[in-house]
């Protein structure tokens, strides 16, 4: 399984999905939720799955600390080439085996390898590994993709007529686990898709205290119409604010592309 995953992420420019265009709902939804809790730099920071730095590099901007690890070679060659030179470090690494002592950071970000771990005892032994390396009442940050992703990103882009497509989707709100046997770059990839209440489930099992989950991009995200709207100063603003509006209801968390939950380590 890592080894498609690996393949998956060095055949694309993951850093350029976010970074870019109407992707960067994403990367400014992350960062807002993110500087409502993070401690002042320069408070230590270890990304895991941090993929080509793009959180990294925004981090140790503002002053934090950052240490970079991801499964894919390329990635981690990436991080040391363009942000080892602004201090941040980086290393070939699996979420579930971490290599770092015990208490040696303030903040967690496990922002991917959740997608990809398609076991729940992978699932929570990686969160428990974060919360093991971060300090006691420090943050440990989880991202998940939520179940329904591939009926919503199907409806959006015209994938769901495809029969190939509709058998993905089917496992996929069945039991929430995504495969692609098709090889089609647009569906993904290996993955586990999360319910709300699934993604705070294996936090509280990792011993972690549950501060919130948060919706990322709210229903925004499904449209890829608004790509122009986006563009402008004023539908930036108009797009956030509906993301923010509807961030935490519980009876529209479950329709956000990504969840992001945000807990503590127990003191």
């Amino acid at each position: 399984m890592d080894e498609v995953v690996i393949r998956h992420y060095e055949s694309i420019r993951e850093d350029e999905r976010i970074a870019e265009g109407f992707g960067r709902l994403e990367l400014i939804r992350t960062q807002e939720i993110l500087h409502r809790f993070l401690p002042d730099p320069p408070a230590r920071v270890i990304d895991v799955g941090g993929g080509t730095g793009i959180h990294a590099a925004w981090l140790a901007n503002e002053g934090y600390a950052v240490h970079v690890v991801d499964l894919t070679p390329g990635h981690v060659e990436a991080v040391v080439a363009q942000l080892g030179p602004r201090g941040v470090t980086a290393e070939l690494g699996d979420a579930r085996h971490l290599t770092q002592p015990d208490d040696a950071f303030d903040v967690a970000l496990v922002l991917g390898p959740l997608y990809h771990l398609t076991d729940r005892q992978d699932r929570v032994g990686a969160v428990r590994e974060a919360a093991r390396v971060v300090r006691r009442g420090g943050l440990v940050v989880v991202a998940g993709i939520n179940r329904f992703a591939s009926l919503f990103d199907g409806l959006a882009r015209g994938f769901l007529s495809d029969d190939r497509f509709k058998a993905i989707v089917e496992r996929d709100l069945h039991d929430g686990q995504h495969r692609n046997p098709t090889g089609e770059p647009g569906w993904f990839t290996t993955a586990f898709f999360h319910r709300p209440d699934e993604l705070e489930d294996e936090a509280h099992e990792a011993g972690l205290q549950v501060l919130g989950l948060f919706g990322v991009e709210g229903i925004a995200g499904w449209l890829p119409q608004l790509d122009a709207f986006w563009a402008t100063a004023k539908g930036e603003e108009t797009i956030l604010d509906a993301a923010r509006t509807t961030e935490s209801e519980p009876s529209l968390r479950g329709l956000s592309p990504h969840m992001l939950l945000v807990a503590r380590v127990a003191p």
